[in-house]
Parts: C-alpha cells; sequence; structure tokens
C-alpha cells in the first residue's frame, strides 16, 4: 500500500503532476485512486472528464475521485459544529453566520484528509494519488492528535462527569446550551479518526510527500517552508519535482533571460533540497489535458521508474526538544566538520555552508529568533543548537 500527497503552491502544476503520477501507477498494473482534497476541484479538468464525490473510472486500473466537502464535515464535524452554532445563536449571533462562524479555520481541508484513511484501509487500492490544496500547511493540522490524546485521557473523562453533575443546576440557571455526551463521544471518535490518518501518513514505508515547485524565487521559498514543517511534523518528503523548466532546444532569444533566470534558481533549488531526489519536468509545448498529454508528463518526469518507489528514505531535517534549548539535526554524510558554517540571514532563516555548496533552510516557528548557540558534526549529522530567544535582531555569523 502507498500513499503518494503531493503539495506546492497554487499555479505549480501539482494537479497536472498527480494525475500524471496515478495513470503511470495504473499503466504499471496497481489499482490505483487519485483524490483531491482541493475546496477548488481542477483533477476533472486535467482528465478532460467529469469527476465528482464518488469514485469514477478514468482509464484501466484507475479511479479518481474529488471529494465531497459537505459529506466528510458532516461526518466528523457535524455533531461539534452543531453545538457550536449553538452557542454563537445564544451568544445573540445570526443563524446563518453562527453556522459559517463555527467552522473553524482548517477544519474543511482536514475533514477531506480523512477520506485518505478510508481508501487506504478498504483494500480496494493499491495506491492512493493526493492532489493536495495548494499549501503544505494543511499536514500541520495533524500534529492535532499528538496533542488532542492528552485531553481525550486526561481531561474529557473528568468533564463527562463534571458536566453530568453541572448540567441540572446550569439549567435551572442559564439556557446556555449545554454539551451532552454526544458531544464527547463525537470529540473522541473524531480523535481516534484523526490519529489513524496521522499514523498512515506519518509511516514512511506507507506514505510520501513529493513538493512541486517551479524554479521561481517565491515558489522556493514556500516550498522549503512547507518541507521543513513537514520533517517537523514526521511527514517523510522523498523527492522534489522541479516543474516547467524551457527544454535546451528553445533558441528564440524572447526567453533567453527566462531560461537565465531558471538556471539560478534551478541552483537555489539544488541548495534547498540536496540530498533529496529533484526531478526536472519541461515546459512541454501544449496544454497538459487529456490521457495522452499525462503520459507525456509521467514519461518525463519518471523516464520509466516506478513512481511509487520511496526515492529517499532518511529524513534529511528534524527538530528536537532538548531541556530548554532546541536541536535542528540535519542529514549530511562524509564532510569534513572544518568545511562546516552557519550563517542566520533573514529572521526566519538558516544558510549551511560547507565548502562552495550552501543550504538554505526555512526556520520553524520554534526556532525563530533563537540564537544559534553552537554546532557539532557527528555521525553523519550536523547538530545546530538554538538557545534562548533574543531581542532584536539574530545575529550574522556564528
Amino acid at each position: 500500500m502507498r500513499i503518494l500527497l503531493y503539495t506546492g503552491k497554487g499555479g505549480v502544476g501539482k494537479t497536472s503532476m498527480s494525475a500524471a503520477t496515478a495513470l503511470r501507477c495504473s499503466e504499471l498494473g496497481y489499482r490505483t485512486i487519485i483524490v483531491s482534497t482541493d475546496p477548488a476541484h481542477s483533477l476533472g479538468d486535467s482528465f478532460d472528464r467529469r469527476i465528482g464525490p464518488e469514485p469514477i473510472e478514468l482509464a484501466p486500473k484507475l479511479w479518481g475521485q474529488e471529494i465531497d466537502l459537505l459529506h466528510q464535515m458532516q461526518q466528523h464535524w457535524g455533531t461539534l459544529q452543531e453545538y457550536l452554532a449553538a452557542i454563537f445563536t445564544w451568544r445573540g449571533m445570526d443563524g446563518l453566520v453562527a453556522e459559517e462562524t463555527s467552522i473553524l479555520p482548517g477544519m474543511e481541508e482536514l475533514a477531506s484528509l480523512m477520506q485518505i484513511a478510508y481508501l487506504a484501509e478498504s483494500g480496494d487500492y493499491d495506491v492512493v494519488v493526493v492532489d493536495m490544496a495548494p499549501t503544505g500547511s494543511t499536514l500541520q493540522l495533524l500534529a492535532f492528535p499528538e496533542m488532542a490524546s492528552w485531553y481525550i485521557d486526561k481531561i474529557i473523562p473528568v468533564e463527562r462527569k463534571a458536566m453530568k453533575l453541572a448540567r441540572p443546576i446550569m439549567r435551572s440557571v442559564t439556557d446556555m446550551p449545554m454539551p451532552e455526551d454526544d458531544l464527547f463521544d463525537a470529540v473522541e471518535s473524531l480523535v481516534r479518526d484523526l490519529q489513524r490518518l496521522d499514523r498512515l501518513v506519518t509511516n514512511p514505508e506507507i506514505s510520501s510527500v513529493r513538493l512541486v515547485l517551479n524554479p521561481e524565487k517565491m515558489v522556493i521559498k514556500e516550498a522549503r517552508r512547507a518541507f521543513t514543517y513537514l520533517n517537523l511534523y514526521d511527514l517523510r518528503t522523498d523527492a522534489v519535482i522541479s516543474n516547467r523548466h524551457i527544454p535546451a532546444r528553445v533558441s528564440d532569444p524572447y526567453f533567453a533571460a527566462w531560461k537565465e533566470s531558471q538556471a539560478r534558481y534551478t541552483e537555489m533549488i539544488y541548495e534547498s533540497f540536496s540530498p533529496l531526489p529533484i526531478f526536472q519536468v519541461p515546459l512541454f509545448d501544449a496544454e497538459v489535458v487529456g490521457i495522452d498529454m499525462l503520459k507525456r508528463v509521467a514519461h518525463a518526469t519518471y523516464d520509466g521508474q516506478d513512481p511509487t518507489t520511496i526515492f529517499y528514505t532518511s529524513k534529511p531535517q528534524q527538530v528536537i526538544k532538548d531541556g530548554d534549548d532546541y536541536l535542528l539535526l540535519l542529514t549530511l554524510p562524509l564532510l569534513d566538520r572544518r568545511d562546516i558554517a552557519l550563517n542566520q540571514g533573514v529572521r526566519d532563516e538558516l544558510i549551511v555552508r560547507i565548502g562552495n555548496w550552501k543550504r538554505h533552510i526555512s526556520l520553524p516557528q520554534s526556532l525563530i529568533g533563537r540564537r544559534v548557540a553552537g554546532a557539532r558534526y557527528r555521525d553523519d549529522q550536523l547538530e545546530i543548537r538554538f538557545g534562548a530567544r533574543q531581542n532584536g535582531r539574530s545575529p550574522t555569523k556564528d
């Protein structure tokens, strides 16, 4: 069983890459389904077919589905949302506004991700390809089960008992909606479902995230931030797909500046994501729509390789807490420690230099503003220690 999650900034060709990958998997004999968790579904446009909330066959051994957000929301959040809406209405908010306000940030995207667990556990498919919403931040929400499990084990039992005692008294003095047992049951069920999903997507033998980007500065910066957070929440990225490179054979002077820019930013991509495998995909001479064009994209991307391959197995970077400090761990094998230098650039960026090679790392929120207190290299890992937060701008060099 493989789950392949494709994410990236909107407009980089993520949906086309997901569709091409799913088509290639089906051609290799895998029972494959491709699903879109993006509220603005465009998966059907890639196949030039209408795709709905139920799986539809797109090719031999290939099915597609655009997840019904309303159904998923009602299934996983219905009881909780109804209670929040009742509270808001009780406070005097208009009923329709209360209903809309009760949808918590990220709830829709996360509800759609729940379908992944169902498809993976159904036994009907060998590969689930996921066209993610155009951001990696949705995956940060998968840290919620780890925090909520403590709440469920320690707090909910106490609150449930307390509410049974308090409910009759509260109802005699106020008409405020009281949480019933079915609300506590719904919260527990929700977190259990999230934990199932979390176990699937954080298992590197099952799930791989692939970052899709273009050789453009803003796109690369967003992809770096997404990559950092994916590692922080233990979601393994096994490849980067750099899309829409102007082919070398294009000699029109109009594209000269574009080609020079892409060459410069391609170097930046390797500096940012090495040692991850980086697949370069050309800009095609026709719109990527329909089966034939998707086959061309798959061939250009994988060049005969099996897309279900785990292209990278190590974890390139991770953040761990060490007392009051944090350690940023980078996997960098076979280095001479004398070649390593660190620079803190802008507030949220760290630059690691190794000889003539450098790597730009976007820091997670937990490290922003902290002072680099030291670094050491051992067992093929560079350990960078971040101490207490400091006022003002970070020093430019450690």
